[in-house]
């Protein structure tokens, strides 16, 4: 029976002889991290002031229906006060929607300005990621030459 050979030793060597530079890929996993973890600022500080807006207009709401239950000695007082109060509610909700406007065009603005930075950031990274490989490269190149020429200079000497 014909016996398989043995490539284990061969690629073992090969592999040793091929470095590779895990910090390239440490700085993209950072920069990545860093990145997310400012996305989440932005989204969180929007919840909050959203929260805030919903708040207050909740707030200002229930104080005007305060003044919507109190007794009316004429009927048309009645009509008058769900007049002011329909007037108020629309007012309220005019600022209240200005104010959300305010908060999306903020997190628009800073997420734009994020990913402008994290896209250049990224661009360096690749940049220095590309330079190791080619040095990474060049470097096998050479011993793999170097390592063909003692194989040729053994078998003619």
């Amino acid at each position: 029976m014909a016996k398989t050979p043995d490539f284990t030793k061969g690629f073992q060597d090969m592999m040793q002889n091929l470095p590779v530079d895990t910090s390239s890929m440490t700085e993209a996993f950072k920069t990545q991290s860093q990145l997310g973890e400012k996305m989440t600022r932005v989204a969180l500080s929007a919840a909050e002031r959203s929260t805030e807006i919903s708040a207050a207009w909740a707030k200002d709401t229930i104080a005007r229906m305060g003044e919507l239950a109190t007794s009316k000695e004429q009927p048309a007082d009645y009509a008058k006060a769900m007049s002011d109060f329909a007037s108020a509610a629309a007012e309220l909700a005019a600022e209240h929607m200005s104010a959300y406007a305010e908060v999306a065009k903020k997190v628009q603005m800073e997420t734009v300005d994020l990913l402008m930075n994290a896209g250049k950031s990224a661009q360096g990274d690749m940049q220095r990621m590309a330079d190791n490989v080619a040095r990474n490269v060049q470097d096998a190149t050479r011993k793999v030459q170097d390592a063909a020429a003692d194989v040729a200079g053994k078998t003619q000497g």
